[in-house]
């Protein structure tokens, strides 16, 4: 019997392992005879693919399918990801959704949702999700320039305030080889970039007796994808080894995301963080020494239990002081089942959203730092789309640029990569010149 759908969009909530896993989700619907349709179009079927590491992203799930069911009422409404799998029954039980899928069975369940009706619901889910071994290689090819590629799932860090390894299970990663051979398929989609993703990259090679250095060193020997970026990374996973390969090869670009989440040793510890405060500024250090031209981001959590003003304070001003570009900022979230839920001395909201806007300016200070530094470098920009006139791209530290070029023989085009004269800084983005040579 043929399936009686035939189109299917899908939405992707929270961190770049999750579009990877997306992408994989829908080059396996398109396999087996779907039409993969925009998500804000009419489709047969919508699959979200969900994020819970705030109670707010679990919140604009729900808020999605009630958009979904009102705009769509006649679709099937899936969910998968972490808040699929933390809170499958919670979920089934919103109106509008079909079908809930957990980490065991993401890429299992699609040929079993040809016989559900808009009636049905049904769970496609287990709870031994510590028993998962393997890391699904899971790319993305549909940014046309860009590519998330997971390298890594899991983890296997006991952070206070974290369910990743409630949702996602131990810490797992394919054999480097396998790793090569996806991105040597990513090469015959004439992509320009891979992003190297995961929950924790660093933590590569566990229990393959390989590192996350010498994938690195694979990737720079045996791939010839013009441009490589590293998601994420625990400070303490960074290694001089691996800075001094992307500090000397060109096709790794000086840029690093790097979490603090407290300027506070006190706080680091009821957070059961790898590193302390001091250790974390010698590898910032490290980084600029090494990589001088390295744009660094960092995430920040506001209000963890506990926090007082003193201890927000550090926080503030290490960040002030480090070379560090933009930041991620989170008020602190309670989330079921994990020990920063329990602890006593609770932030209220207020003082914890007035502690995340001065932590959000700050970042805009920086980041406009970073911009007016930059201007009139020459730096090489991958561009990946034309909108309102303008060629817009990122450079390889991770600024936006956007360029206007009527004379030239390049203007309408994506998918390259070339030098621009930084010129001009703006909201969030440079204007710049393309040098034609």
């Amino acid at each position: 019997m043929s399936s009686p759908y035939k189109t299917v969009a899908l939405h992707t909530f929270g961190c770049k392992a999750n579009f990877a896993d997306t992408s994989l989700l829908n080059n396996q619907f398109s396999e087996i005879g779907y039409d993969v349709v925009p998500f804000d179009t009419i489709a047969d079927v919508y699959v979200i693919n969900t994020c819970s590491v705030t109670d707010n992203a679990n919140k604009k799930c729900q808020y999605l399918i009630r958009k979904l069911k009102n705009r769509v009422p006649e679709a099937l409404i899936g969910i998968t990801g972490c808040y699929a799998q933390l809170k499958p029954k919670e979920i089934i039980s919103i109106p509008g959704v079909n079908f809930v899928v957990g980490m065991h069975d993401k890429y299992s369940f699609i040929n079993e949702i040809e016989n559900l009706t808009t009636n049905d619901k049904r769970l496609f889910h287990s709870d031994d999700i510590q028993s998962l071994e393997d890391a699904f290689l899971a790319y993305s090819i549909d940014e046309r320039t860009r590519s998330f590629v997971k390298i890594q799932d899991g983890c296997n860090y006991s952070c206070t305030y974290c369910t990743i390894p409630m949702a996602r299970g131990k810490s797992r990663s394919p054999k480097i080889n396998k790793v090569i051979d996806n991105i040597k398929k990513i090469e015959l989609s004439n992509i320009q970039e891979v992003i190297l993703s995961g929950i924790n990259v660093g933590d590569f090679g566990r229990g393959n007796n390989e590192s996350f250095h010498e994938l690195l060193q694979a990737i720079n020997k045996l791939t010839k994808v013009p441009r490589i970026r590293i998601s994420s990374i625990e400070p303490n996973l960074i290694t001089d080894k691996i800075l001094e390969l992307i500090g000397n090869e060109s096709r790794f670009m000086p840029h690093l995301h790097i979490p603090l989440q407290s300027g506070s040793n006190k706080i680091l510890r009821k957070m059961k963080r790898k590193y302390t405060v001091e250790m974390y500024i010698k590898k910032i250090e490290q980084v600029k020494k090494i990589i001088p031209e390295c744009t660094i981001g960092a995430d920040i959590i506001v209000g963890f239990p506990g926090e007082s003003e003193d201890e927000f304070m550090q926080s503030y001003e290490l960040l002030s002081a480090l070379p560090i570009s933009y930041l991620h900022v989170f008020p602190f979230s309670e989330r079921e089942n994990t020990f920063a839920c329990e602890m006593k001395n609770k932030i209220k909201l207020d003082v914890k959203k007035a502690r995340a806007k001065i932590l959000r300016e700050l970042s805009k200070i920086k980041f406009k730092k970073l911009q007016d530094t930059s201007l009139n470098q020459v730096r090489p920009v991958l561009f990946e789309f034309n909108e309102n006139g303008y060629m817009s791209g990122l450079t390889d530290n991770y600024l936006r640029v956007n360029v206007f070029d009527a004379k030239s023989v390049n203007y309408k085009k994506t998918n390259f990569i070339s030098n621009v004269k930084l010129l001009k800084s703006g909201s969030g983005v440079i204007l710049g010149e393309l040098l034609n040579d």
